[in-house]
C-alpha cells in the first residue's frame, strides 16, 4: 500500500471510531449534536476518497481531523470520548498538513485544473464530455449576463438539455427517462460548473416532482404526466415553503378544500423556483383541516398553469379563483427566478392528486422521499460550482504577478489551492458512493451527508478562489464573483445545513 494511503486509511478508521462512539455517546444538547452530524459527513467522504486518490486522501483526511479535534476540545465528555482520541493518529496528522506536501500537491492540481481522478466508466464519461461541450457553447458565454441583469433562462438552453434527456435523469424508463442518478450527478455537475441560476438547476424540479409521482400517483396520472416531463415538454417548479414555514414542512397553512369533483387551494407559497416558466406546480397543501393531523394531514397536487417568461404573472379562472407570483430578488442564483406564489380559491380537479383519495395524507411522505433525491442532485451542483471556482483560481494565480513572482507560486496560494482540490475530490467522490446508495434502494443519511458537506464546502472554495482574485473577485465583470454568490444558496435550500444536521443525520446516526 502506498505510504500515504496508509497514513489516510489510518486517520480514516480512527475518525470513523470517534464518530461512531459520539452518535451514540453525544448527549441531546443541539450544539454537539450538530458537531457530530457535521463530522459525520466529513468523515464518510474521507472514507470515498480513499478509493481515489492516496495524496488527495490524506490531506483531505487531514484536515478532517484537525477539524474534529477543534469542534471536541473541551466537550470530550459530551462526545463520550476521552481526551486521548486522536493521539493515535498524531504523526499521520502532521504529513498529512505540512506546507511542503500541500506545495507538491498543488503541484499537479496547477498542471491539470482538476481535483483528482474522476473514476467514471466509459459511458459516464461520454455523457459528461458531451454536457461540458454543451455547457461551453451554449450555457457559459451567456452566463455572467444572465446573473447580471437577471434575465430569464434562453430558451435554448432548455431546448438543448431537452434534446439531451437531461430532464427525464430521474424518471423510470417506462415513462421516457433513463431513471440513472448517476448519470444526474455527472450532468449535474457539468451544469452547474457553467451556471447554477442558468442551467444546474434546471433538471431539480423535475427530479423532485418525477419521484413524488413515481412513488405516489396512480398509474394513469404516471402515464399523463411523467412522459410531458421526461421530454422536457413539460417545465417544473415545487411549491412547498411558505413565508412561516421553511424547514417546519409540517407546519405549512396552505388549504386544499373539496368541493364536489374540484380542489380549491388557498394559500402562500415562497421560494418557488422556475415558477413563471413551469407548466407544473408540485403544491404542498393542507387537506385535513384539523391543524393537530400536523404532516398526517398534508397531501400533493400537480397544479397545472400557462407557462410565463419575466418577473410576475397573474391567473383568475372563470369562477373568480386567482394564482399570481412574483419573483424575489436574489443575490445570486438567477435566471431561474425564486416566486412568491399567492393562490386563493385556486381550483383544481380531483385528479390533480396525487394518488387521488389513496394519496389524501401522504403528501409529506411523498415530498420528504423526493427531497432525499434533491439531496444528492443539490450535492452534484455544489461540486460543479467548486469545480469552476477552482479552475478560475488557478487560471488567475497562474497569469497574475504579486511581489515579482507569479501568485501561482507563492507558497499561501499552492495551500489554498491543495485544499480546494481535495474538499472538491471529497465531495466528488461522496456524491457518487451516496448516488449507488439511494440507487440501491436506501441512501437518505448519505444523500444528507453530502448534500449538508457539499454545500457549505462550495462557499469556502469559492470564498478562496475569489480571494485570490484580490480586488477583482469582488467585480461583476469576473465570474468568481457569481460564483460566490451563486454557492451562498446551497446551504439553505433542499433542507437547511442545521436542519439536516440536527433532524436526519444524527437520528439516523444514533440508530446504526
Amino acid at each position: 500500500m502506498d505510504d500515504n494511503l496508509a497514513r489516510a486509511t489510518a486517520v480514516v478508521e480512527l475518525l470513523r471510531a470517534v464518530i461512531d462512539k459520539a452518535a451514540h455517546s453525544a448527549d441531546q444538547d443541539q450544539t454537539v449534536a450538530y458537531d457530530v452530524a457535521s463530522m459525520s459527513s466529513a468523515v464518510a467522504a474521507a472514507v470515498e476518497l480513499l478509493d481515489h486518490d492516496a495524496d488527495l486522501a490524506l490531506l483531505y483526511a487531514a484536515d478532517v481531523a484537525a477539524d474534529l479535534a477543534g469542534r471536541l476540545t473541551g466537550r470530550e465528555s459530551q462526545w463520550g470520548v476521552d481526551r486521548t482520541a486522536l493521539d493515535g493518529i498524531a504523526g499521520d496528522v502532521a504529513a498529512g498538513r505540512d506546507p511542503a506536501f500541500l506545495e507538491r500537491v498543488a503541484e499537479r492540481v496547477l498542471a491539470t485544473r482538476e481535483a483528482g481522478p474522476r473514476g467514471l466508466s466509459e459511458d459516464l464519461e461520454l455523457v459528461r464530455s458531451a454536457v461540458r461541450q454543451f455547457a461551453a457553447d451554449r450555457i457559459i458565454p451567456a452566463a455572467d449576463r444572465i446573473h447580471r441583469d437577471d434575465e430569464d433562462i434562453p430558451a435554448d438552453i432548455i431546448d438543448g438539455l431537452a434534446d439531451m434527456g437531461c430532464f427525464g435523469l430521474s424518471i423510470p424508463d417506462a415513462y421516457g427517462g433513463t431513471d440513472d442518478l448517476l448519470s444526474m450527478v455527472v450532468v449535474t455537475e457539468e451544469l452547474s460548473r457553467a451556471s447554477l441560476g442558468a442551467a444546474g438547476s434546471l433538471i431539480t424540479r423535475p427530479e423532485i416532482i418525477g419521484t413524488a409521482i413515481s412513488r405516489g400517483g396512480t398509474e394513469e396520472q404516471k402515464r399523463r404526466w411523467l412522459p410531458a416531463i421526461a421530454s422536457g415538454e413539460r417545465l417544473c417548479a415545487v411549491a412547498v415553503t411558505e413565508p412561516d414555514h421553511g424547514s417546519d414542512v409540517g407546519a405549512i397553512t396552505t388549504s386544499a378544500v373539496r368541493d364536489g369533483d374540484d380542489w380549491m387551494l388557498t394559500g402562500v407559497k415562497t421560494w418557488c423556483t422556475f415558477a413563471g416558466r413551469a407548466h407544473y406546480l408540485l403544491v404542498l397543501a393542507r387537506t385535513d383541516p384539523d391543524r393537530a393531523a400536523g404532516h398526517r394531514g398534508l397531501s400533493l397536487f400537480v397544479v397545472e398553469k400557462p407557462s410565463f417568461s419575466g418577473h410576475e404573472w397573474s391567473l383568475t379562472q372563470e369562477g373568480g379563483g386567482t394564482a399570481e407570483g412574483r419573483a424575489i430578488r436574489t443575490l445570486g442564483y438567477r435566471g431561474m427566478h425564486s416566486f412568491e406564489v399567492r393562490l386563493d380559491r385556486w381550483r383544481v380537479p380531483a385528479a390533480a392528486l396525487i394518488g387521488l383519495d389513496d394519496g389524501l395524507g401522504r403528501g409529506f411522505y411523498l415530498q420528504m422521499q423526493a427531497f432525499a433525491n434533491a439531496r444528492l442532485q443539490t450535492a452534484a451542483r455544489a461540486v460543479g460550482v467548486m469545480q469552476a471556482a477552482l479552475e478560475l483560481a488557478v487560471d488567475y494565480a497562474r497569469q497574475r504577478t504579486v511581489f515579482r513572482r507569479p501568485l501561482a507560486d507563492h507558497q499561501l496560494t499552492r495551500a489554498k489551492i491543495a485544499r480546494m482540490a481535495a474538499l472538491i475530490a471529497a465531495c466528488r467522490a461522496f456524491a457518487f458512493a451516496a448516488a449507488r446508495a439511494v440507487t440501491a434502494g436506501d441512501g437518505q443519511l448519505e444523500a444528507a451527508q453530502v448534500k449538508q458537506l457539499a454545500c457549505r464546502a462550495a462557499e469556502w472554495v469559492t470564498r478562496e478562489a475569489q480571494q485570490l482574485h484580490g480586488g477583482y473577485g469582488y467585480a461583476e465583470e469576473y465570474s468568481i464573483s457569481r460564483l460566490f454568490v451563486d454557492a451562498r444558496v446551497l446551504s439553505i435550500f433542499e433542507g437547511a445545513d442545521e436542519v439536516l444536521a440536527l433532524r436526519v443525520i444524527a437520528p439516523r446516526l444514533a440508530k446504526r
